[in-house]
């Protein structure tokens, strides 16, 4: 299954509280809403991805650990973005400032923020082009820095909130992040393929 898109006046209606209970009482699925208020569900992350994807969070969380900047949230944790979409990225990281700011039941929901830095990989059922629009909605969001890996063409794209993207070939090389989170260098070699 690639995904399912539930729309109509159900969905349009839904509360920002009734979808959170919506995706407590489906945690088998991967759930997002997007800005239309239209549900998609899609499956579980296959292991490929999720072993990448764990690579990608450890070196995220070291990084974090060790500059004690901010929090690192991993793939099952869903934003409350202005646009009323609520995605979840494959990992992200808030400052401290912009986490702390956030109520204890904004923090206990899909927190309504956009995270500063997102990284979302690309798995064989993804659409290149799908993933592409949802980066640009991260930055139209708020979202300053954003990077698609894709393991399927071996690229790395980088979004910026400035429009400008720049394109990486390869996984044979270290990507330096700049703000929000400059220090943090994620070595694409230890992605296992």
């Amino acid at each position: 299954m690639d995904s399912i898109t539930l729309k109509g006046r159900i969905t349009n209606q839904m509360t920002d509280e009734e979808f959170f209970w919506f995706c407590q009482e489906n945690k088998e699925l991967r759930i997002e809403r997007n800005s239309h208020l239209e549900i998609i569900l899609m499956s579980p992350t296959n292991s490929f991805s999720g072993k990448i994807n764990t690579e990608i969070l450890r070196q995220l969380s070291n990084w974090n650990f060790e500059k004690k900047r901010g929090e690192v949230f991993d793939s099952s944790t869903g934003f409350t973005l202005p646009d009323r979409s609520i995605l979840s990225p494959d990992a992200s990281w808030i400052s401290s400032e912009k986490w702390n700011a956030l109520t204890a039941n904004e923090q206990n929901s899909f927190a309504p923020t956009c995270p500063e830095f997102i990284i979302e990989v690309r798995s064989k059922s993804d659409s290149l082009e799908y993933l592409q629009s949802k980066m640009k909605n991260w930055i139209a969001n708020g979202t300053q820095l954003a990077w698609l890996i894709d393991p399927i063409e071996k690229t790395t794209t980088i979004y910026k909130t400035n429009d400008l993207e720049e394109k990486i070939s390869g996984f044979d090389t270290k990507i330096i992040a700049a703000s929000p989170i400059e220090g943090f260098i994620l070595n694409l070699m230890l992605i296992k393929l």
